[in-house]
């Protein structure tokens, strides 16, 4: 997965906007990587997976 996927990837989960499909909770679902491509984000990047999935925790009961 390229890194400008990444980043596309947790904008895209960070908007949070309500669709035809359903709110943040409806379609969005925890991201997790591997260690290996952790270990290559930026710190923007580690910071803005982070906040994605603590909202999806605070707001859809998301579990580690």
């Amino acid at each position: 997965m390229g890194k400008g996927l990444i980043i596309a990837a947790i904008a895209a989960a960070l908007a949070g906007c309500s669709t035809a499909k359903g709110g943040f909770c409806a379609v969005a679902s925890p991201l997790r990587l591997s260690g290996k491509i952790v270990d290559a984000l930026s710190d923007e990047e580690a910071r803005a997976l982070l906040a994605h999935n603590r909202k999806g925790a605070k707001l859809c009961g998301w579990r580690s």
